[in-house]
């Protein structure tokens, strides 16, 4: 939510504008996806934080880029998403909705296809697929890394694996949640 308030210093009035998280930030939904025999997917679940921050457009991802650094998920970029299965092998991702819709298809061919708008967070664990089925004109994304580390992008080819499952089970676990911190979320969900 963007939040206007009036100082008034000497005579001089200021306008403070911040930007805050939903009163509230609820329990993300939590999604886990077995590996199909193509895409390896996790033991630890997918997590959506649906209506998780109310700012839009440029602003919001600007938002969600200082939200991430500030927990130390950095390395950072904006977009959109694949529309081609693909998963990361090095890092877990997450995705923050700062503009429009998109139709998400995750956890590969045998997963869920889920609408995700703007204001959600989307924590991808190392390992699981998510292609865009569909998108409005305006959807736009800001992904980052856990720590900054780099990322791959693997589509589930033949020759990806073994090497692939290696990957994934020697990337560590995130310290921070992306979102909420050190003290809930993944941190609390993934142990």
């Amino acid at each position: 939510m963007n939040r206007s308030e009036f100082l008034s210093i000497g005579g001089s009035v200021l306008l403070l504008t911040r930007t805050v998280m939903a009163q509230s930030t609820p329990e993300p939904e939590a999604h886990l996806f077995k590996d199909d025999g193509t895409i390896p997917n996790s033991r630890y679940p997918l997590l959506i934080y649906h209506n998780a921050f109310s700012e839009t457009g440029s602003a919001g991802a600007s938002w969600l880029e200082k939200r991430f650094a500030a927990n130390n998920w950095t390395n950072s970029w904006r977009n959109g998403v694949f529309p081609y299965h693909h998963y990361h092998s090095i890092s877990h991702e997450v995705l923050g909705v700062y503009s429009g819709s998109a139709l998400l298809h995750l956890g590969g061919e045998q997963g869920e296809k889920i609408r995700v708008k703007t204001g959600d967070v989307v924590v991808i664990p190392a390992g699981v697929g998510h292609k865009r089925l569909d998108a409005s004109a305006d959807f736009g994304v800001v992904g980052a890394y856990p720590d900054g580390r780099d990322y791959d992008v693997l589509r589930g080819q033949p020759g990806d694996r073994p090497k692939a499952d290696q990957n994934i089970a020697a990337v560590p676990l995130p310290q921070t949640d992306p979102l909420l911190g050190r003290e809930s979320g993944l941190v609390r969900i993934w142990k």
